[in-house]
């Protein structure tokens, strides 16, 4: 099968198309290279893609209209895993107008193209943030979401927002999925497990927030990749619901679904286990709680299992493991 999954050189692209490559389903990459990080990182990703026969990777931003036509141009994938997008919730307070153009015009700009195709499936990447405010815990897929604390939240909300109404205007079927704080190896720099472990390998101070007192669903990334290509072969049909607790829309063929661990860690549990995987102490730096945080996030994944028989498993402990593996290799530490 022809896949096309958007920001093949990020974290969580970089995995799923090489899971779909080695599960012997041809790939097109799209990746813009954008220098949010080490663009290094990001090249070594694809230099791993590119060693499979069928990786067709195209570097263009999502946010050119012309460059996306001219992809679709070449030819339509049966499935679309649209997985890039500007992330970070901090960075978002300093670069508001980069969410923008990379969640809001990007997704457009593809979206665009599906309805012009036969596309089988058309899956967007959200984010647990687009909870907001919200505690009711764990977070089920049928609660409001209408209290986005930060513009990624607000853009990630308005991507779902938009692939629903595609759904109901063509018929396009579409599943977003929300992801839970997802860790692992080839992770980003700017996140807090890569930034503990350099930081906890070097002696240097880390900054833990709400002095520690904060809860994640932390998701590792293998798990993630398996939710997400067991999902493409769920194809939401309108109104055809398997409980009553799922969020498939009355009108359109589009779900809305967790992924997440549904085991929430402490954060200060978190980095006792960086601490026992580095065999370093940490020198933590308390801090207060920074704006467009929230307190807890906690995922409610039976529709998950209800689709896909899959549950993500992977404990804290063992994920932290082989991510300090990869960086301790990666970085010669």
């Amino acid at each position: 099968m022809l896949y096309l999954v958007t920001g093949t050189a990020g974290f969580i692209g970089f995995h799923t198309a090489q899971h779909l490559l080695q599960k012997g389903h041809e790939v097109v990459g799209i990746d813009s290279f954008v220098p949010y990080y080490d663009v290094k990182l990001k090249e070594r990703r694809h230099d791993i893609l590119a060693q499979h026969q069928g990786f067709t990777p195209y570097v263009i931003d999502l946010a050119d209209v012309g460059a996306v036509t001219d992809v679709f141009s070449k030819g339509s994938p049966q499935r679309i895993i649209h997985l890039a997008a500007q992330a970070g919730v901090r960075y978002s307070l300093e670069f508001p107008e980069t969410y923008i153009s990379s969640n809001i015009v990007g997704t457009f700009n593809l979206l665009e193209q599906v309805r012009k195709r036969k596309i089988e499936h058309f899956l967007f990447a959200s984010t647990s943030s687009a909870y907001g405010a919200s505690t009711d815990y764990p977070f089920r897929e049928t609660i409001p979401a209408d209290t986005p604390l930060t513009i990624y939240s607000a853009t990630k909300r308005g991507g779902e927002h938009m692939c629903h109404s595609y759904a109901n205007l063509w018929g396009q079927p579409c599943t977003a999925f929300r992801f839970f704080s997802v860790y692992g190896p080839w992770g980003r720099p700017d996140m807090a497990l890569f930034k503990f472990t350099d930081n906890i390998l070097k002696g240097l101070p880390i900054d833990v927030y709400n002095y520690g007192n904060m809860v994640r669903d932390f998701t590792y990334v293998e798990d993630i990749v398996k939710a997400v290509v067991a999902l493409s072969d769920a194809i939401p049909q309108a109104g055809k619901a398997v409980g009553p607790f799922d969020s498939i829309s009355p009108v359109a063929p589009y779900r809305l679904v967790n992924i997440g661990n549904a085991t929430p860690v402490q954060l200060n549990t978190f980095i006792a286990e960086i601490e026992r995987a580095t065999g370093r102490k940490a020198i933590k730096n308390l801090m207060p709680m920074q704006p467009g945080d929230v307190e807890m996030n906690s995922a409610d994944t039976t529709l998950l299992q209800a689709l896909t028989g899959f549950k993500p498993s992977v404990p804290v402990s063992q994920g932290i493991d082989e991510f300090v593996r990869w960086f301790r290799d990666y970085y010669n530490v």
